[in-house]
């Protein structure tokens, strides 16, 4: 960058969320502190919300065309019941998440985004209503500024990895939950993994066969022939409730959105859904003259939603990690008094 650039927009960070506000708002930068924008995992599951941000952005036809429609819900109870039941309300399509980036980053001029872009601070201008961003080839500060708590992790351990056919499979469309004590296919509930695991593919493959080794050999089979190089293993994290009611998403013109700010478990399937409608979210609010009234309607607007969102993934990630009857029942009367339409959050529009 320049020793003094001026722009009206600066996005930090060239997520789905970044790349969509950038979509939508021509004009604006994206720095990006890696050498190329990462898509991170091999798939990703868009629900209806998201299809709709993706059709704002003039993007969903095309994606549509790769992606693969998810029909219904299976569950394997105790590893082996099988029970079926139809997906309720809107669509939801599975697509390549390098397709989605490299969508979003195609229409972009090839000045929009600073690659090997490091903000090692960001300061309100003094004199002047801008603000400044500090650039070196040092580690990004930028949540701090607006004093958002860290966001908290899970007992959850999510092992992550991608199994190709080429010749085909008899496995059908649908969201799959294999459910047995503790464990949900490639999900654990331990309180600590070595970290050397988390670090070698191989052993995150090695950790997976051994977690399941009850469950159905079609199971086991999937993970045996997966991509080892696309193996992963981390622990969830999610952002507190209280942080989200009281805590500020902004300070004078500066915004804090998409993974940033929605950090939740996946058990509703809203991650990516809920970046796009961050920026889908930031550019509505672009049209007001002021840039603080900008900036206050998107926190008003957003607020709420989010607040919704992680309620309903935290109760769904405390039924599954906790041992306690009493909490798994405290959870089950919340979902069932706030969230008896366990699919409506996929209906925000």
């Amino acid at each position: 960058m320049n020793e003094a650039e001026e722009r009206d927009i600066v996005i930090v960070g060239g997520g789905i969320c970044g790349l969509a506000t950038a979509l939508a708002r021509h004009g604006s930068l994206v720095s990006e502190r890696s050498e190329c924008l990462h898509a991170t995992g091999a798939a990703t599951t868009i629900r209806a919300n998201g299809w709709r941000a993706l059709d704002h952005l003039g993007l969903g036809l095309l994606l549509r065309k790769d992606s693969v429609h998810i029909d219904g819900n299976m569950k394997l109870d105790h590893g082996t019941k099988l029970v079926k039941s139809p997906l309720r309300k809107g669509e939801a399509q599975c697509i390549r998440r390098r397709d989605l980036v490299e969508a979003l980053a195609e229409d972009l001029s090839h000045s929009t985004i600073r690659f090997t872009c490091h903000v090692i601070s960001v300061k309100l201008g003094s004199q002047t209503s801008y603000t400044v961003l500090e650039l070196h080839n040092g580690i990004v500060i930028k949540a701090k500024y607006l004093r958002m708590n860290p966001t908290k992790f899970s007992a959850t351990n999510a092992i992550r990895g991608f199994t190709s056919y080429p010749e085909g499979h008899g496995i059908d469309n649908l969201f799959v939950v294999a459910i047995k004590e503790q464990v949900v296919v490639g999900s654990t509930r331990q309180r600590h993994i070595d970290s050397e695991i988390s670090k070698n593919q191989e052993l995150i493959k090695m950790s997976s066969l051994q977690t399941i080794n009850d469950f159905q050999e079609e199971m086991k089979e999937m993970i045996k022939n997966s991509n080892q190089s696309l193996s992963s293993c981390l622990r969830l994290r999610y952002r507190a409730l209280w942080d989200l009611m009281l805590g500020s998403f902004r300070k004078g013109t500066i915004t804090v959105a998409g993974d940033a700010l929605d950090a939740m478990s996946p058990f509703i399937g809203q991650g990516d859904s809920t970046s796009q409608e961050d920026a889908i979210t930031l550019f509505e609010k672009c049209t007001m003259d002021k840039c603080e009234d900008v900036h206050n309607q998107y926190a008003k607007e957003r607020r709420m939603r989010l607040i919704k969102l992680s309620m309903q993934s935290f109760l769904l990630n405390k039924m599954f990690e906790t041992l306690s009857m009493v909490v798994k029942l405290f959870c089950i009367v919340f979902m069932a008094s706030f969230f008896r339409d366990s699919a409506g959050h996929s209906q925000f529009d």
